[in-house]
């Protein structure tokens, strides 16, 4: 019997430094790392995926599954397409007042972010929707003529379209979009992007997506364009389009065009490379949500309940804490302004291996959050960069080996960073001089301490802050240079411990590659429960079973019509998995909790509001604001880390060398493990070094690090 080719599956993260590619060849992982290219992206991708794919012509069509930082750095460095924004008369100017909370409470004279549409690209169209759908006013065509020869002429790129209320009605606004669809622009509608209420959080939305498409659209086309080319005189078979295999969950429908392109979406599923051009702005946290849903699936494995993720790589450092699973959110902010669609709770700071120094005004030492990126780099990379970096000061205290960074294929320059460390203590004012460094070791050492300092901010931020006692989580270390940093930070915040798993330095891409097609759907309501149900759950109460009956019918409609749009993407739905949730709220709040919808959601939602805020009002009534619905999709999972124990346990035939490390006031004899030829079981003696390809990690004397059972390391603070 013939059988279905399968497709080779190779996941791309892409950041500030390096783009990290995996590929699964049978039950083994195989890693790449290339520098990135940051002028185009996608050069560096088709780089790794030529190199993972090999040369051999008529092999199987390679589907590239992505995460992508271009609609974040877009945003971010505000290059995205020049949009107009048409919404309601007399609202014209609500993307720039926004809500009356400023940025920082104290700060009298804060300055918010320009808005993203001038206000000469703004319209007002005399409609009128009200609250309950109610059609009062419909636009007139002599308004609509007249507004498409001002957009026409303006030279937009793009249209953002939001009306009040459209989300209960959305007739206004199918009727203004079919207009606005004549100028031949590209046009997003803020009943199919985010049908919610909260108009400003709908309307940035919408604007936020129309500023980011063009942009990532042809981005995305230019990626499978460059991918084609490259693998033309390879394989006749690429055609990068919209799609992504599956051996075991066979969720893909394969009469289609083979060889495809997925993107990370930031709420932790991969969705259509169609998909995403049309709505980017649920991909402006692609790039952390691979190594979140890794981190979640490692420690459902290993059977830990609490467990922090810390990716630390060139550019930034991400954490996110996973009490349970990722927990998502609707209430992010990027640029200084709100994306109301779901995105993993994330929490990023400019940390990272490239992260700059520089002293400030009164002689501090200051690092991040500039990076000096992929281009020119790291001082030690030797191509071109003239200022430290945190990459810089662990190659001078011995963490980093010259000789061993990316397995030995790349040599790290410490005579040149010793050069431009004394330049820059050299170039300092004279009256800063006193107050700052006064040797390169010493430089190195509080580049470290203040990098770490950052670092254990934003872990105080997710836990502490929140009311969470990090003693009771476990660090996962993960990215080029966490398991540099790990063990400091987890005696700094009286972690449990520190899990380092197999290959650190991919391991958002092993995510991404683990990662299931989703796709979440949610619509405003804004329904009172029935007063007899605030007192009583039971499903046998008539007024709850015709309550629930109505919610069943609304989810029925939604999910119909998500079903529909994934046969359309060439989708097999029939292992569709849906799960249901409710956002709720006491009547007369204004913001809302999310809970699983059953016939107990009150209950469920009592006990979440004590978890979150202290306290409950089980006798108050209920409001539930919106329905929300994710479909999921499996994809084939590889297998776990093969366990690869022998009779012996001796450490000691890992090493590779002994070297000088910094630890505490003094250099200490160190030696260096090869992570490739440590095995189940072992116990190594610090301080150690463990280097492999993709990362390196530091046990420093006070740590023990023995091998787990899956190969991941783990680290844990001696007994004082």
């Amino acid at each position: 019997m013939h059988r279905k080719q399968i497709n080779t599956r190779i996941a791309v993260d892409t950041g500030g430094t390096f783009t990290d590619c995996v590929v699964l060849e049978g039950p083994d992982i195989r890693i790449l790392k290339v520098f990135s290219t940051p002028d185009d992206s996608a050069q560096g991708i088709l780089e790794g995926v030529q190199r993972l794919a090999g040369d051999s012509p008529g092999g199987p069509p390679i589907d590239i599954i992505h995460g992508t930082t271009v609609g974040t750095n877009s945003l971010l460095e505000r290059r995205g397409a020049r949009v107009a924004l048409v919404t309601t008369s007399g609202f014209e100017d609500l993307i720039e007042i926004g809500r009356q909370n400023r940025p920082r409470l104290y700060d009298l004279n804060v300055r918010r972010e320009p808005p993203i549409i001038p206000r000469s690209l703004r319209w007002g169209v005399r409609e009128r929707c009200a609250a309950d759908g109610r059609i009062l006013v419909r636009p007139k065509p002599l308004d609509l003529k007249r507004l498409l020869g001002a957009i026409h002429r303006s030279g937009a790129e793009s249209i953002a379209l939001c009306f009040l209320f459209s989300f209960s009605n959305a007739e206004n606004e199918r009727r203004v979009a079919t207009a606005l669809q004549k100028l031949g622009l590209p046009v997003f509608v803020s009943h199919e992007i985010l049908p919610e209420f909260r108009e400003y959080e709908r309307l940035s939305t919408v604007a936020i997506n129309a500023y980011l498409a063009p942009r990532l659209g042809s981005y995305l086309g230019r990626l499978a364009q460059k991918v084609n080319e490259g693998f033309a005189k390879q394989s006749p078979l690429i055609n990068l389009g919209a799609g992504l295999p599956s051996r075991r969950a066979r969720a893909f429908d394969r009469h289609r065009s083979p060889g495809q392109v997925y993107v990370m979406q930031s709420s932790g599923g991969i969705t259509t490379a169609a998909r995403a051009a049309r709505e980017p702005v649920r991909t402006i946290l692609s790039g952390p949500a691979g190594g979140v849903v890794a981190s979640a699936r490692l420690a459902e494995t290993l059977g830990i309940s609490r467990a922090i993720s810390f990716d630390m790589g060139g550019t930034s450092t991400d954490v996110c804490l996973l009490d349970g699973p990722p927990r998502t959110t609707r209430e992010t902010t990027l640029a200084g302004l709100p994306v109301a669609v779901p995105v993993l709770d994330v929490h990023s700071v400019g940390a990272g291996g490239g992260s700059l120094a520089r002293v400030d005004a009164g002689g501090a030492l200051r690092v991040g959050p500039e990076s000096a990126g992929a281009m020119p780099g790291p001082i030690c990379y030797g191509r071109g960069g003239t200022r430290p970096t945190v990459t810089d000061a662990n190659l001078l205290l011995g963490r980093l080996d010259s000789d061993h960074f990316l397995g030995g294929t790349f040599t790290l320059d410490s005579k040149t960073v010793e050069k431009y460390f004394g330049q820059f203590l050299h170039g300092l004012p004279r009256h800063l001089r006193i107050l700052s460094p006064k040797s390169s070791l010493s430089l190195a050492r509080e580049i470290v301490e203040v990098s770490n300092a950052t670092m254990e901010r934003a872990l105080r931020l997710i836990s502490v802050e929140r009311g969470h006692d990090p003693r009771d989580f476990t660090l996962i270390s993960y990215g080029g240079a966490g398991g540099l940093h790990a063990a400091d930070l987890a005696r700094s915040l009286g972690l449990a411990g520190v899990i380092v798993p197999m290959h650190p330095g991919a391991f958002s891409a092993l995510g991404i590659l683990l990662s299931d097609i989703v796709r979440d759907v949610s619509q405003s309501v804004l329904l009172t429960v029935p007063e007899k149900e605030k007192r009583n759950s039971s499903p046998s109460n008539g007024k709850l079973r015709k309550f629930m009956r109505d919610l069943d019918r609304r989810y029925e409609s939604i999910e119909q019509e998500a079903r529909a749009e994934l046969r359309r993407e060439h989708f097999k739905i029939d292992l569709v998995q849906i799960e249901r949730r409710l956002a709720l709220r006491y009547v007369g709040q204004a913001y809302e909790l999310s809970v699983p919808f059953t016939a107990t959601f009150p209950l469920r939602f009592h006990s979440e509001h004590e978890r979150v805020y202290g306290y409950a009002q089980p006798t108050h009534p209920l409001e539930i604001v919106s329905v929300q619905v994710r479909l999921k999709l499996p994809t084939s999972k590889p297998p776990g880390p093969r366990n690869q124990t022998r009779n012996f346990l001796d450490p000691k035939s890992a090493i590779v060398k002994l070297k000088p490390v910094w630890f505490g006031r003094q250099f200490v004899p160190t030696p260096l493990y090869e992570r490739q030829r440590l095995r189940a079981g072992m116990k190594l003696a610090a301080p150690a070094i463990i280097i492999e390809y993709s990362s390196t990690t530091v046990v420093p004397p006070d740590f023990t690090c023995r091998v787990d059972e899956h190969l991941n390391l783990r680290l844990t603070q001696n007994a004082h």
